[in-house]
């Protein structure tokens, strides 16, 4: 006899079992398929949801002829179908980026970062920007000398007169209209091209999603992943209007575009005239580009090849792309489409974040690695640059002096917005360098000078992400557009200072430049003053001259700073202010004048002399520094040496005045007082510096290896 709960228990199980039955009819294609897909690459991974429709009716077959149906809930779905191979190791892959401003550089940085993470291809780059935009990245790609990547520019400027008249109300503004126009845009000989927003991070070999394109029917031109939100189905608010779509739609963060076919099918007379139509009971795009692909997809639904939604993984508010996999490892590309970006909420959103933050703080430099079995002539300047490093020996005891400016750094201009004003005729930059321990310097430099500043900055990239946040978290620094921050990536033992000083100076946008050190405070009104004086001493033209700006120093980390000349020279008198350097090396300061300079009235002439090093103002074309001098030791002095070399005059303003505030010492000069080796290769670069002034000046330049030998 059984007992008396077994019924009830058998009657459970045998319930529990029907729903396992229904489970594996509904969900069983589906879950095959993703386990399939965590089987590792080649394979093929379904849509967002169920293979097979509730109503029984496999639509897998009809979707990968062309034949895209929804299913009653708005589903568009591909069936699980084995991949072609991937594309031969070294085939091209074309890649389109829109991207504009400041703020997007640095995401389209950590977007390429996750690419050549995992690529095994040569990548083309095609990337429709503004002027903000073309200027750092190609300054960034051409320092980064990554092999087998080509990047190609194209003027985001001449394509909004086709977009600009489509009323827009996402974020992106004109931009997130330009992939309509990729078609034309690009090349006429492109056929295939992957296009991505620059808020996607991969975790897997962009060559897996341009074997995608092997699945398209002859008649599909388009690649999509399904939107994974109920957006398009218009119930997410009362009165909510989205633009038509088919099913949920498609996300546009991700897309495979057969150019070739879309020239051939009259693309742009067909968006065009469906955004036209649309745009008659609809006011404007909310969610730009991807509003107007959905319209002509709704309409020509042969037209698209759903994408397995693993390629885009859509972390936006009221996503469903949790339904898209079972584990957060099987995810392909990861799309922040939500204006949160990193703060949306996601049960992997930990696991997620963590991936992002890995490329963004990853070292790019470990990113110029040559692809196996894929050869690629290096650009010339690389070519250049290995003959030479070719030529050096590990033995020389000055190796790495040799080695460091030979080293070709990473170069993230304006790494933060920059907002110039336009320069006036007799308008001042102040230009210097820092690294990571000076950032504290910042604040009271800006409350120092209200003009325009060119700061470089040697960091690593995890160290560019603090100074993001730095600047983030200060009222000060962030309320200042004026002032230009450049990344020069660390790479090498020793400090390359001159450099990374070229750098800011290179990027100065104002006839004059004031060349100082990141330690230094200038007086309260040098900056007005230094204007003033460039306009009364009628400077420019054939006249050559560098303004000095007396230095001096206080050993105190907190003291009154001078308001005026009066009340430096009584901080001097009491013996709280010296002239910089007057105890160490009085040399690098003496022909300043310090005695001359107390009772002047009128700036003055001074001749240039052994060692003389003055912080000076020059016009922004002088000559730049030389960057064999790295470490501490004469890296300023031989600037000046060529400045006097060049026919400049020295002239000393009367009431212009820097005062330098302790820290404590550099890692370089401790090297330098402490190892004989780092004193005699610094000789030695001194000797041949001598040597290439000769070569450069002939008999003129006489006088500065004369005064190098007096003691």
């Amino acid at each position: 006899m059984l007992p008396r709960g077994r019924p009830r228990a058998l009657g459970a199980a045998a319930f529990l079992l029907l729903l396992l039955l229904i489970g594996f009819f509904v969900f069983g294609g589906h879950l095959e398929c993703e386990r399939r897909e965590r089987g590792g690459s080649g394979s093929f991974p379904c849509a967002l949801t169920p293979r097979i429709p509730l109503d029984g009716r496999p639509r897998g077959a009809a979707a990968l002829d062309g034949d895209l149906q929804a299913d009653g809930e708005g589903h568009n779905r591909s069936d699980c179908v084995p991949p072609r191979s991937l594309p031969p190791k070294c085939e091209l892959l074309n890649v389109a980026i829109v991207c504009a401003g400041h703020n997007t550089s640095r995401d389209v940085i950590t977007l390429v970062k996750s690419m050549l993470f995992y690529r095994k291809n040569p990548l083309h780059l095609h990337l429709v920007t503004d002027a903000v935009a073309r200027n750092i990245l190609e300054t960034l790609f051409h320092t980064w000398l990554v092999p087998a990547l080509r990047v190609s520019f194209y003027d985001a400027d001449e394509l909004k007169p086709q977009v600009s008249w489509i009323p827009n109300k996402h974020y992106s503004g004109l931009y997130g209209l330009m992939k309509l126009v990729l078609p034309g845009a690009l090349p006429p000989d492109l056929a295939r091209v992957i296009v991505l927003d620059t808020d996607v991070t991969f975790a897997s070999d962009i060559a897996e999603l341009w074997a995608l394109f092997a699945h398209f029917s002859d008649e599909q031109v388009i690649g999509l992943v399904e939107n994974q939100s109920d957006w398009y189905l218009g119930n997410l608010w009362r009165n909510h209007k989205p633009w038509p779509a088919l099913g949920r739609g498609f996300n546009t963060g991700v897309i495979l575009l057969r150019l070739d076919r879309l020239r051939q099918t009259g693309w742009e007379q067909m968006w065009k005239l469906t955004a036209t139509q649309e745009l008659l009971t609809l006011p404007a795009t909310s969610l730009a580009d991807q509003d107007i692909f959905n319209a002509v997809i709704k309409g020509h639904p042969g037209l698209v090849q759903p994408l397995p939604c693993i390629w885009n993984v859509q972390l936006s508010d009221h996503t469903l792309a949790e339904r898209c996999y079972l584990e957060a490892a099987d995810i392909k590309v990861i799309h922040w489409n939500s204006p949160k970006k990193l703060r949306v909420k996601n049960k992997h959103g930990e696991f997620f974040r963590n991936l992002y933050l890995t490329f963004l703080e990853y070292d790019g430099n470990l990113l110029r690695r040559e692809l196996l079995g894929c050869p690629s002539p290096p650009p010339p300047e690389a070519e250049q640059l290995q003959r030479a490093l070719a030529q050096l020996s590990e033995e020389d005891a000055c190796f790495e002096f040799r080695q460091q400016p030979l080293t070709v750094h990473r170069v993230h201009v304006t790494f933060l917005p920059h907002e110039p004003l336009t320069p006036r005729p007799h308008d001042v930059t102040l230009v210097a360098q820092l690294s990571m321990d000076r950032l504290q310097m910042l604040e009271a430099l800006c409350r120092h000078w209200p003009g325009p500043m060119s700061l470089a900055l040697y960091l690593t990239d995890a160290e560019a992400q603090q100074f993001l946040r730095f600047v983030e978290a200060s009222a000060v620094l962030s309320a200042r557009k004026d002032v230009a921050y450049h990344v020069v990536y660390r790479e090498g033992p020793l400090y390359p200072i001159n450099q990374i000083r070229n750098v800011a100076l290179a990027q100065a946008l104002t006839p004059y430049v004031f060349l100082s050190d990141i330690d230094f405070l200038p007086a309260y009104s040098l900056y007005d003053y230094l204007r003033s004086s460039i306009q009364q001493l009628e400077l420019g033209g054939r006249r050559k001259a560098a303004l000095v700006v007396p230095a001096f120093e206080t050993l105190h980390y907190h003291f009154s700073f001078p308001s005026s000349k009066a009340e430096l020279l009584a901080l001097l008198d009491a013996g709280s202010l010296y002239p910089f350097r007057y105890h160490e090396w009085p040399r690098g300061h003496a022909p300043t004048d310090y005695a001359r300079w107390r009772e002047a009235q009128a700036p003055y002439r001074v001749q240039w002399a052994a060692d003389y090093e003055p912080y000076v103002v020059v016009p922004r074309d002088c000559p730049r520094y030389d960057p064999r001098f790295v470490g501490f030791g004469w890296n300023k002095v031989a600037h000046i040496v060529e400045l006097d070399a060049q026919e400049y005059e020295f002239l000393v303003l009367p009431e212009a005045f820097a005062v330098h505030l302790p820290h404590t010492p550099s890692f370089d000069l401790s090297r330098f007082r402490a190892s004989t080796t780092y004193r005699d290769c610094l000789q030695t670069l001194k000797d041949e510096f001598h040597q290439d002034l000769s070569r450069h000046y002939g008999a003129a330049a006489l006088k500065y290896l004369t005064a190098l030998r007096q003691p």
